[in-house]
């Protein structure tokens, strides 16, 4: 498929889906989103234990950048059949990548490392699967494997409360439910917090994302 037609199924992925359902169907409070990319390469960090997570996600930034925001999917999921893999690869836009790296030594992360060197923007879900309803899970590492090659480009974690309720694992219809939205400060892989040290920089990782965790009880925070 052409990249001008790509674009275009992205941005009617956003308008005519991604839109609706997170802003009309279940609103969203959303702070501090100025700290979110608008340019890349950059890595964001988002909780997951959601169907609706990466639509939530995408409607956060402009739509002239949606071409250049690129979920990181698992492949064996989102391309199990023909059409899912279609219609994810052209109108979500993922990155498919394989859980477990294959018996011919291919680096999993090779797609998402083609990606930040073109200047995109990620969206990774570093618990790797959704978890239970608004319980946030331990960590994968293979976001410090990407900051490790980048060192230089910016980790945004993020924290959303709501979409667990409103559609959690296993369910197949949204429920309407009012969405919280924290957006952390970026970090980077030469931060102080993290040391360049991969167990570190994880370490840094989950303790902003357990700050953000808690500031959906905290209405002064701004």
């Amino acid at each position: 498929m052409p990249l001008w037609l790509r674009a275009l199924c992205r941005w009617l992925f956003v308008v005519l889906l991604a839109w609706p359902i997170c802003l009309v169907v279940l609103g969203m409070n959303v702070r501090h989103r100025n700290r979110l990319p608008t340019r890349g390469p950059a890595i964001v960090t988002p909780n997951h234990n959601s169907h609706l997570d990466t639509l939530a996600m995408l409607t956060l930034f402009p739509l002239r950048r949606i071409p250049r925001v690129r979920p990181v999917a698992a492949a064996d999921y989102f391309l199990k059949t023909g059409f899912l893999g279609w219609f994810s690869l052209n109108f979500v836009g993922i990155i498919p990548i394989v859980r477990r790296r294959g018996d011919d030594g291919a680096d999993p992360l090779a797609a998402c490392y083609e990606a930040l060197a073109r200047g995109e923007i990620l969206i990774i879900f570093p618990e790797g699967t959704r978890g239970e309803p608004e319980r946030m899970q331990e960590l994968k590492s293979g976001v410090a494997v990407l900051a490790s090659r980048f060192p230089d480009v910016p980790v945004v974690p993020v924290f959303m409360h709501g979409l667990g309720k409103s559609m959690p694992k296993g369910a197949f219809v949204p429920v309407p439910f009012f969405v919280d939205v924290y957006v952390g400060m970026p970090m980077t892989w030469q931060d102080d917090a993290a040391g360049g040290d991969k167990r570190a920089f994880m370490a840094a990782l989950s303790e902003n994302m357990r700050v953000l965790s808690t500031k959906h009880d905290r209405p002064e925070y701004d």
